[in-house]
């Protein structure tokens, strides 16, 4: 059985350690996560490698919530990509798309052929796309390892069904990470029609009205995920 994973989106270094304190096994760094988050600071991504050995991956967003790039971008998303892998950062998280809002193949391909031997993940862009199967099967054929999705819907509640069509079609050639509005009233539904890869945040707004990761949030996850995950050997 493929081992459950409960990724933390962490808006800051801080945010990151209270999920892996909370029980996250594995960490998706980003900053300003308040307007749907960006690459983080180089010194951030440093001072979380050099903290942990729990899995990082970075998210490689020069602008939030912008998908289809220049040269220019193209080229500071390789250099941000450069980065991570010699500072032995585990994977990085990106999305490019082309003018006609399909999977830009061609910045993909290139983007995954710097990041090797790092592992790689097609984030949400995908769920601003209205089609499902042939804008997979391009991310499948670029070689990316994960898809994160909420079924091109804007949270996983409403995108239950074709995140169900998602993983069904993938056919194993990719692992399929949900995210958008996880939490504790849906996963057993995810993890009854087969996603084994949870992604969310568990923010609250602190004083300063930035989003930070909290502790019960993660934690109360990964213990029912557990719960299932024990029930479901048990039944077999």
């Amino acid at each position: 059985m493929q081992n459950i994973v409960v990724e933390c989106c962490a808006n800051s270094v801080s945010s990151a350690l209270t999920g892996i304190k909370a029980g996250a096994n594995r960490i998706e760094l980003c900053k300003n996560l308040e307007n749907g988050g960006e690459t983080p600071d180089y010194a951030d991504i440093v001072k979380l490698r050099n903290l942990t050995r729990v899995k990082i991956h970075v998210l490689i967003l020069p602008k939030a919530n912008k998908f289809i790039y220049s040269q220019k971008d193209l080229n500071k998303i390789i250099k941000d990509v450069q980065f991570c892998k010699k500072n032995k950062i585990d994977g990085i998280v990106f999305g490019a798309l082309d003018n006609k809002l399909r999977i830009n193949e061609d910045q993909t391909k290139k983007i995954i052929n710097a990041a090797k031997p790092m592992k790689v993940t097609f984030h949400r862009a995908f769920d601003t796309l209205n089609e499902i199967e042939g804008n997979l099967n391009k991310i499948i054929s670029c070689k990316c390892n994960y898809l994160l999705t909420s079924g091109q819907k804007e949270n996983v509640d409403l995108g239950y069904v074709n995140i169900a069509k998602i993983i069904m079609l993938s056919k194993k050639n990719i692992k399929i990470i949900a995210g958008g509005g996880v939490n504790i009233n849906n996963i057993e539904s995810l993890y009854n029609i087969g996603v084994r890869e949870f992604h969310l945040s568990g923010t609250i707004k602190n004083n300063s009205t930035e989003l930070e990761t909290n502790y019960n949030l993660i934690n109360q996850v990964v213990k029912r995920l557990t719960e299932i995950k024990n029930k479901t050997l048990i039944d077999k």
